[in-house]
């Protein structure tokens, strides 16, 4: 398997140096030269398997030339084996036709975790074959920053370094990363928004030179391996529910649109998907899109769910890539014409395309609250503030007579304590492993939102003498 950036002129590299990569060299994003296809006799052959083993029959073909099928499962089953449900990823019944998918029994409490922890085994295997280290660069918006700390603490070929916007992550989201105090982690509370922190982010990549001395590297959803991760929930649930013979819906708050776009992927490989609903909040950039066919930044406000508060969508150009008919010229274009002018038309042909398989619904706050007070008395379910969004916006879009609705919960409710208890009066306990979070000492370093300072800190951080 080959992989090709989206802006179409970087070398086209193999899975474990796309891995190693991140960002492409000409500033785009990885995805794969052609899709692995799954027929109908073969996704029905998935029934009754367990997570771990549609793991590595999902992912398989991206890694193909790079690891063997031994390898693949030895780190796949390491990878899940410390995830607390013995379903990995269960579904609850909402309603009728209507199913949520629990993505929050990792060790993060988070659905980032169900492609993280392997991505840091992943990397520290690949590393270790090759004799070298990296360094981790990463911005987060509450969740990946931790679910990446986690995977990559304590790893010897390995330093990471997480930036995340400084008072606007919920305590919980705050803590799980900066109470690990291990010598390779570091975290950066930038004075400004997520976005900023992912411009910096993308800025350290595209300065070849530093990237170069420092072997910079990526573990955010701007990395493939995380997408091709979470491909594999999709195809577990969808399953478990009656795929290929049934067609599905999700449904998923997202902000970055890696989530959505790891569905994406799996409908590419043959999975039958009839439509991706997108949940936002009143940071609504993607809503507006699949809207009007214009996508336009607006200043980003915060929200009870911090980690859609984002108005630049990264993945999304893998989404344009594939629209634009695979053209890297085309795509570059429009994303240079995004970043001058905040806005991007898209060709009404790509766009009519769009529409056909993706909508979009907004929740502000108060609505959002409501939706968790209505779930938690109607159906027992406790929702956090993200997936209260893509549940609400799910059941909102689904047609219950043609598909069935798979709803993603993107975060244990106890992430949100705060939002959950105002909505449901219910303050929600966090699990046994972090039951003393709040107990534990931090260390993180604020920094101004200033692209030479965080350059400066991450070279003296990686320059550092290791003991």
């Amino acid at each position: 398997m080959k992989y090709v950036s989206t802006r179409g002129n970087a070398p086209v590299l193999s899975f474990d140096d796309v891995l190693l990569a991140g960002l492409a060299r000409d500033g785009g994003l990885y995805v794969p030269q052609s899709w692995p296809q799954f027929s109908a006799s073969q996704i029905r052959a998935m029934r009754g398997l367990s997570y771990h083993e549609i793991a590595i029959e999902v992912m398989a073909p991206f890694v193909e030339g790079c690891l063997s099928r031994a390898e693949l499962t030895e780190l796949v089953v390491d990878t899940y084996a410390g995830f607390t449900h013995p379903a990995v990823a269960p579904l609850k019944q909402l309603g009728r036709n209507q199913w949520v998918l629990e993505l929050f029994h990792g060790p993060t409490i988070a659905f980032k975790d169900y492609a993280l922890q392997l991505v840091g085994r992943l990397f520290d295997h690949v590393l270790k074959k090759r004799g070298q280290h990296v360094t981790i660069v990463g911005a987060t918006s509450g969740d990946t920053g931790s679910a990446a700390i986690e995977a990559c603490r304590d790893r010897d070929s390995i330093d990471i370094v997480i930036l995340h916007p400084h008072g606007r992550t919920s305590d919980v989201q705050r803590r799980q990363m900066t109470s690990v105090l291990s010598d390779n982690v570091r975290n950066l509370a930038v004075n400004g928004t997520f976005d900023d922190c992912q411009d910096m982010v993308k800025a350290l990549f595209n300065d070849h030179g530093f990237r170069d001395t420092y072997n910079l590297s990526a573990v955010n959803s701007i990395n493939w391996a995380r997408v091709m991760a979470q491909i594999v929930y999709y195809f577990a649930s969808a399953v478990a529910l009656g795929s290929p013979d049934v067609p599905m819906t999700f449904s998923v708050p997202t902000g970055n649109f890696g989530n959505v776009f790891a569905g994406f992927c799996a409908r590419q490989m043959g999975l039958p998907v009839e439509k991706f609903i997108v949940g936002s909040n009143s940071n609504d950039i993607l809503t507006r899109f699949f809207e009007t066919g214009v996508m336009n930044a607006d200043g980003v406000v915060p929200t009870l769910s911090p980690s859609m508060d984002i108005q630049v969508s990264s993945n999304f150009e893998r989404l344009v890539f594939h629209y634009l008919g695979n053209d890297g010229v085309a795509v570059g274009k429009l994303m240079d014409e995004f970043r001058a002018t905040g806005r991007m038309d898209m060709p009404q042909g790509a766009y009519g395309a769009m529409r056909e398989l993706f909508e979009g619904y907004r929740y502000n706050d108060d609505e959002t609250l409501a939706v968790m007070k209505v779930m938690r008395a109607q159906t027992g379910e406790m929702l956090d503030p993200h997936s209260a969004i893509g549940v609400a916006a799910g059941i909102r879009g689904h047609s219950y007579k043609r598909s069935t609705l798979i709803a993603l919960a993107t975060a244990h409710p106890a992430k949100f304590p705060d939002a959950v208890e105002k909505a449901t009066g219910i303050r929600p306990p966090l699990p046994d492993h972090m039951a003393d979070l709040f107990e534990r000492p931090e260390r993180f370093d604020v920094i101004a939102n200033d692209l030479a300072a965080v350059r400066d800190y991450v070279a003296t951080f990686a320059g550092r003498v290791r003991t």
